[in-house]
């Protein structure tokens, strides 16, 4: 079986006006081409949380986006809401609604950025509402410079799976665009890499077949070892696929 697995992005959303007269959805192009340069198969998903299972009925893989926007403090239990946070209501019920899925039938996922920390709280995880007012001596996570440039590094816990697919990695260099972060990471999630001010950065569940969140934006490559990440994810894809075609691992076929 050497056929692309189907991967399924999250897209981002904007009201009428800008570039459209209409509502229109939009995603980047390396987000995209990271995954078909893995050997994936991407496929965009609307915003249509009552066809989530349906998507999920015909995806061997979920990679969840990031975008300028935040997840509703009161899915994580939070009773008040920060001045700086920004909703994408609708975005955030379809994707909560085909990850939750994902995570039921062990369909790999990938997290990026927002997408990381809506994987949190999935999984039952808190957030940082705004970095600035809540960690001391916080690093601009918000970099200045640009995003196809490293803000900072991160440190890789050993042994976890996000040092696994990047061959070992101690530390990789990131970028960095984002002004929340994962608080509590959830019951039995890993924190598996943090930035030099403690802020977490990467998050993995080791009780599904792939379960990774990653804080930066790997589709850019900032860092050599990034695309190891898609190519590690689009790996499990492919098994998922195999699997659910019934075939033995031992006919594994590498494309």
């Amino acid at each position: 079986m050497t056929s692309r697995p189907f991967i399924g992005l999250t897209l981002d959303a904007e009201e009428a006006g800008g570039w459209s007269n209409l509502p229109w959805y939009a995603i980047r192009q390396n987000y995209l081409a990271a995954v078909a340069g893995a050997g994936g198969l991407p496929v965009a998903l609307p915003h249509l949380p009552a066809l989530a299972e349906d998507y999920l009925d015909r995806l061997d893989g979920l990679v969840v986006t990031g975008g300028a926007f935040d997840v509703d403090p009161a899915l994580y239990g939070a009773t008040e809401r920060h001045g700086t946070v920004t909703l994408k209501e609708t975005r955030t019920a379809f994707e909560l609604a085909v990850l939750r899925g994902a995570l039921a039938r062990d369909i790999p996922v990938l997290g990026i950025c927002g997408g990381e920390q809506l994987l949190a709280v999935a999984l039952g995880g808190t957030l940082i509402q705004h970095i600035p007012d809540a960690v001391p001596d916080a690093l601009p996570h918000e970099q200045p410079n640009p995003r196809d440039e490293p803000g900072h590094e991160v440190a890789v816990v050993p042994g976890s799976l996000l040092a696994r697919v990047t061959g070992g990695a101690a530390r990789l260099a990131v970028n960095s665009s984002h002004h929340q972060a994962v608080d509590f990471a959830g019951p039995g999630v890993v924190v598996s890499g943090t930035a030099p001010d403690g802020v977490v950065e990467a998050i993995e569940h080791p009780g599904y077949r792939f379960c990774l969140g990653v804080q930066w934006h790997p589709e850019y490559a900032v860092d050599p070892r990034d695309p190891d990440i898609f190519r590690a994810f689009v790996a499990a894809c492919r098994e998922a696929a195999r699997q659910r075609a019934g075939l033995r691992p031992a006919e594994r076929v590498t494309a």
